[in-house]
């Protein structure tokens, strides 16, 4: 039976007096690609900031079977790439030196690993556990099929490029958790269909546990295994296939979708 890498509980986060996300519950499982829907502003980019400690919240977020106060030791092995990445084309960087940074400090992430081998959870790493920095790094390039680019200046990368560069980041610290917020919105079809080829071989081959939000229902049902759907409440929770074998469940994010697009988002409710 797998257990939850992240257990959530009553979780509540406002933004002043936005109510951003109204008292939900949800796991995610050990070894699963957990997709997040909702229209914009339904709240998922707040309850990822809260998973990770980076928004005040009230309830319960529990990691690797820690309570709050041991997250700090947990973090450094969440990968995480946000919606909006904060960048400065004009870096004199190149590709490596940008995925180097994503690299953990092992002497400063040893009682986070003390942590998580207790839990027993599972935990592989891409290059090896004596790989030096620069294997790492070339290692987490090929994972995301930007080998050949290591040398080239990362202000030079295409949208879908510089997303899969972002992704490199995360992978290179040898993640069990990958949070993913609409990473796909800046590429085009074919860059996208790559991108989640890279994800599914990181989540099989590697055992990471991939949590990502994403707008489109065809990516959606063919590269998750769980449905969280939400509008600030949680609107379901539960296997892909039960999410699109509920007929309502899809027409309600449906409504829900183009409600949104006319500027006229009212939060929904799903039965469960």
């Amino acid at each position: 039976m797998s257990r939850p890498v992240v257990r959530v509980s009553d979780l509540t986060v406002r933004y002043g007096s936005v109510l951003a996300v109204d008292s939900i519950s949800l796991n995610v499982d050990e070894g699963q690609i957990l997709g997040v829907i909702g229209p914009n502003g339904a709240g998922k980019t707040a309850l990822f900031r809260a998973i990770l400690g980076l928004n005040p919240y009230r309830g319960h977020v529990e990691l690797f079977g820690q309570r709050p106060e041991a997250h700090k030791h947990i973090r450094p092995f969440i990968g995480y790439v946000p919606q909006k990445m904060g960048f400065e084309f004009n870096m004199p960087m190149t590709v490596s030196d940008v995925v180097s940074v994503g690299l953990v400090n092992t002497k400063a992430a040893g009682r986070g690993a003390a942590l998580i081998e207790r839990g027993k959870f599972h935990r592989v790493s891409m290059a090896g556990e004596r790989a030096g920095k620069s294997e790492r790094v070339a290692k987490a390039l090929e994972a995301v099929d930007l080998g050949h680019l290591t040398d080239r200046r990362i202000g030079s990368l295409s949208g879908g490029e510089l997303q899969r560069a972002f992704i490199a980041m995360a992978l290179v610290k040898d993640p069990l958790l990958m949070i993913l917020d609409e990473p796909a919105t800046s590429m085009d079809v074919r860059s996208r269909e790559s991108f989640y080829s890279i994800i599914r071989k990181a989540n099989r081959k590697h055992g990471i546990t991939v949590v990502l939000s994403l707008h489109d229902l065809d990516p959606l049902r063919e590269h998750t295994d769980s449905v969280v759907c939400m509008n600030r409440k949680l609107c379901f929770h539960g296997d892909t296939d039960k999410f699109f074998a509920d007929a309502s469940c899809v027409k309600m994010y449906t409504e829900a979708v183009l409600h949104d697009a006319h500027h006229q988002q009212q939060p929904y409710h799903v039965r469960m």
